[in-house]
């Protein structure tokens, strides 16, 4: 548990309370029994009492210090229900609004907005867009963001040593193209987009501990490649270090150039990233979400994430194949960062 000690820090210094969207998941309630054992924060579990009760009894989970909170019993639905309103300026009616919040992620996410919780961890059930988007609609971007995004911390032991290493975008954004106004005037270029998932995914890092080198990736290295995303990579760059001047970033590379000093030494020997990368940033949501399963699978590293980026709340998304030891642990990542 080495590279949680800060969040578990952060957790034993202010109280936090954690909302799971699928109270009745067998792998949420057998998370937040040990959760609440070892009283690491407080649990919300959101669906029909009965049925949640009824879940926890068929697993032999003990649960009973949660609160669980049902959407279509909850006290306060009308003040939820104005505030949610007054969230979406006119986008959304009053019975619109209503009718989300009987579903357990958008019911959720207003806990956190409403100061009832401090995080939320869903997607054990929920797709991945069924999570950002009552978080995008309701706890918005922060500020200085244009988008949100994810990465995957990779952890693992080797020669008695921890390893850890950084991988975004793997889950959110599947391609970045320029952003236009109404007339057809761009406001935000892709490579701008890749270069915030950079900065983002840096200060994720080092979060966890990572002091992060990072490396652009592509299928070319310093221009020996020519097509596909070799532009978006180098300029995206170029607008990183005009974001974060002190960031340690560099590229285009191809995967080799960054992670080996043999390699680096022969197709770019002056850069100071190249062979020592641990920080990777992926062009292609594709790219990105197959290089951590690979990692993952066939490098023996335990994946944490997908962990957004750039919302002003700590919700996160759990793979639909998690289990009980992965949403432990994505909660207190979750918990712990807020």
């Amino acid at each position: 548990m080495g590279m949680f000690d800060k969040l578990l820090a952060n957790l034993k210094a202010g109280r936090k309370t954690i909302v799971f969207t699928e109270g009745t998941d067998a792998r949420i309630l057998q998370a937040a029994e040990r959760i609440l054992k070892e009283d690491l924060m407080n649990v919300v579990l959101c669906g029909n009492k009965e049925e949640v009760c009824a879940a926890a009894k068929a697993g032999g989970f003990e649960v009973g210090k949660a609160v669980v909170c049902d959407p279509l019993t909850y006290p306060d639905m009308d003040e939820m229900v104005a505030k949610m309103v007054e969230l979406r300026k006119g986008k959304m009616t009053e019975e619109e609004c209503r009718t989300l919040l009987k579903k357990s992620n958008y019911f959720g996410t207003m806990l956190v907005k409403m100061g009832k919780a401090d995080a939320l961890l869903g997607g054990a059930t929920y797709s991945t867009a069924d999570t950002v988007r009552p978080a995008l609609q309701i706890v918005k971007t922060k500020k200085g963001s244009n988008l949100v995004s994810s990465s995957f911390i990779l952890f693992r032991e080797k020669d008695g040593q921890e390893e850890k290493i950084a991988m975004g975008d793997c889950a959110i954004n599947i391609a970045y193209t320029d952003r236009v106004d109404k007339d057809g005037n761009v406001i935000l270029t892709a490579a701008q987009q890749l270069a915030e998932v950079a900065v983002e995914t840096a200060r994720t890092a080092a979060y966890f501990g990572i002091d992060p080198k990072v490396a652009v990736l592509s299928f070319s290295t310093y221009g020996s490649g020519k097509g596909g995303t070799v532009q978006l990579s180098h300029d995206a760059v170029l607008e990183a270090r005009k974001l974060d001047p002190t960031l340690v970033i560099d590229g285009e590379f191809q995967f080799d150039a960054a992670v080996s000093e043999t390699v680096a030494k022969t197709k770019c020997p002056n850069s100071e990233v190249a062979g020592k990368a641990n920080t990777f940033i992926f062009p292609l949501i594709e790219a990105g979400n197959i290089g951590y399963k690979i990692a993952q699978r066939l490098g023996g590293y335990e994946a944490y994430g997908p962990i957004l980026q750039g919302l002003n709340a700590p919700i996160n998304d759990l793979s639909r194949g998690c289990n009980a030891e992965e949403v432990y642990k994505m909660a207190i990542i979750t918990a712990g960062m807020a």
